[in-house]
């Protein structure tokens, strides 16, 4: 390369490193945080900033240490990239000290000088600004724990790989296909940008037309049996002759559709706890619209939950039935259960938490979301349109795995212009369901911002004070140990504030597959111990626990056999008094909000 060139060269690579700190403003962070109009309420970065600037206190020599660590690194990269590109046999030198990042996994990233120096830039960039807040003194833990989830953000949106002239791959890919990808993208990105709500961009992960819910997922046979506002239930049809005295009834999160319960036969817990000879019912909750805008907890609770309970009793005619929650389904479970507690209702045989918080001490990084002073803007968003839009809440929870549920899909999707590949739990996360804006503001206030459910009678449904040391009954806790959306020593503490017979089970993995793991071949394995006392520890309930391989499915079915009393003929589905509404899995389900 002749030094003429190369000094064009370099003084293009210098200009790069001052552009990107230019950048805050007019990054593609902006369309994250709002698209069209305004910030989505959820991540409300100027309020949540606003609050941190007034809160920290940053030691100038510290700061003056992390400011020449960053001018020292990039001497030695603008010195190694000039000894690359003046000797082509010269191996560009790795000067930023990372392990390999699955952003950067094309050759191009390290064998050519221009893409090399632009992504070591990036990660030298992207270290001083987390070592610069790391060093920070917060005035609280949950400040200090916004402003590093939004400074992981803002850094992780400017990655190079997020943009068109700074991927190799996409320069590849446009050259290849003489521009036609970029072109394909970028329409892709119009029509979803169209599509989107006002406060947040809507990324499709799969293409909507992927699947068809009742032939290729939620599709165990069963009837919508019962039918209100907020739920249609459906009971299922029986897999063996005989079952189990006590039925058993699913209670899904509000948040989300069912059918992540009820994917494809392999994966169906509805469709396997039929065969292990239980009646199953589940609720699909209602996808609403503002009509519904006043419906809060206590019509969550009484026309939903207890609604379902009631009906379930009556339509087998057994005395109690078992009950299981899954997410938010479990959180109102537990308030439902202390609720018929104190009107001295003795409905339940047994309750089953999967992955549930009652305890929001520490709600994962969901919190970073939320707090008393951001709550305000969330609560008038919410009302002004009379429900939460579920767009919104989808895209706030890829966000919580910014690099692998959005920014990867962006590349894909709008700067190579790639298909979309067909992937069921994609397609469930992108199905999107609103929430009423009254049901919508009281879980917020007395969940994750408020923290009110575990303190007794802080929070009172259709009158009665809460109290879960009302729960008495034998319950079955489940964790997910990757779960970042209910951190397992967080359920494991929301396990000790019920004070019946209380079995707690840590399963490998996530949120959803940690759950959906079935027995037949379990991909994850267990972990079991003692029930968690009231001065417990979950590191050391876990030293203590055995491991134990395959599902937990088959652990928790010996933990519910005892308790479902003796064998009866199977029930039918479709009765006199239960006509069918509906072929399963009924209309609600189908709502979808594009």
């Amino acid at each position: 390369m002749l030094a003429e060139d190369q000094a064009k060269v370099m003084e293009y690579l210098q200009k790069y490193n001052g552009l990107f700190n230019e950048m805050a403003k007019e990054s593609i962070y902006k369309l994250v945080s709002g698209s069209k109009t305004q910030l989505n309420p959820l991540i409300n970065a100027d309020k949540i900033m606003s609050v941190v600037s007034k809160s920290v206190t940053l030691d100038p020599s510290v700061y003056m240490q992390e400011h020449m660590k960053y001018l020292e690194k990039h001497s030695e990269l603008i010195q190694a990239a000039a000894r690359a590109m003046a000797e082509s046999d010269t191996e560009f030198e790795e000067v930023a000290g990372h392990e390999k990042d699955r952003r950067f996994q094309d050759p191009e990233w390290y064998e050519n000088p221009f893409f090399n120096y632009i992504r070591q830039s990036y990660l030298i960039n992207a270290d001083f600004f987390k070592n610069v807040v790391d060093s920070i003194e917060f005035e609280d833990h949950k400040t200090a724990e916004q402003a590093k989830f939004l400074t992981r953000q803002y850094i992780n949106s400017l990655s190079p790989a997020n943009y068109v002239l700074t991927n190799p791959e996409v320069c590849r890919e446009i050259i290849e296909t003489e521009g036609r990808s970029i072109v394909k993208g970028m329409d892709k990105f119009f029509k979803d940008l169209e599509a989107s709500p006002l406060e947040a961009f809507k990324l499709n992960q799969v293409d909507k037309n992927a699947f068809v819910i009742g032939k290729d997922l939620a599709t165990t046979p069963g009837s919508v049996i019962f039918q209100n506002d907020l739920i249609e239930l459906i009971q299922y049809e029986p897999l063996t002759k005989k079952v189990y005295e006590t039925p058993l009834l699913i209670i899904p999160p509000f948040i989300n559709k069912y059918y992540i319960l009820d994917m494809d036969k392999k994966k169906s817990l509805v469709r396997w706890l039929n065969s292990q000879s239980f009646t199953v019912f589940i609720i699909s909750w209602i996808n609403p619209d503002s009509s519904l805008s006043e419906k809060g907890l206590d019509e969550y609770i009484s026309e939903g939950v207890i609604a379902a309970i009631d009906t379930v009793l009556d339509k087998t005619e057994a005395s109690k039935v078992h009950a299981v929650g899954y997410c938010i389904g479990g959180t109102m479970l537990a308030l439902a259960q202390s609720y018929l507690t104190k009107i001295k209702q003795d409905k339940i045989a047994s309750l089953s938490f999967l992955t549930v918080l009652l305890d929001f001490t520490e709600p994962g990084e969901v919190g970073n979301y939320l707090s008393e002073q951001t709550f305000p803007y969330i609560e008038q968003n919410a009302m002004q349109k009379g429900y939460f839009d579920g767009r919104i809440m989808a895209m706030s929870f890829s966000l919580l795995r910014e690099n692998n549920l959005f920014w990867s899909f962006f590349v894909d999707n709008y700067l190579k212009g790639k298909d979309q590949i067909p992937f069921d739990i994609l397609y469930w996360n992108g199905d999107s369901t609103n929430i009423p804006a009254q049901c919508f503001i009281d879980f917020l206030k007395h969940g994750y911002v408020g923290n009110d459910f575990r303190n007794p009678n802080t929070v009172t449904i259709n009158g009665q004070g809460i109290d879960f040391a009302d729960i008495t009954i034998p319950s079955y806790c489940l964790a997910t140990r990757s779960d970042h959306i209910v951190l397992w020593p967080s359920a494991f503490q929301s396990a000790k504030l019920l004070k019946g017979d209380t079995r707690f089970v840590l399963a490998g993995s996530g949120h959803v597959a940690g759950v959906i793991n079935p027995a037949d071949d379990g991909k994850y394995p267990h972990w079991v111990g003692e029930a968690p006392s009231e001065k417990a520890n979950a590191q050391e309930w876990f030293e203590g626990a055995e491991e134990k391989s395959g599902s937990w499915w088959t652990d928790w079915l010996a933990w519910l056999v005892p308790k479902s009393g003796e064998q009866c003929a199977a029930r039918k589905v479709v009765t006199k008094k239960y006509p069918e509404i509906s072929p399963a899995p009924g209309n609600y389900v189908k709502r979808r909000l594009d």
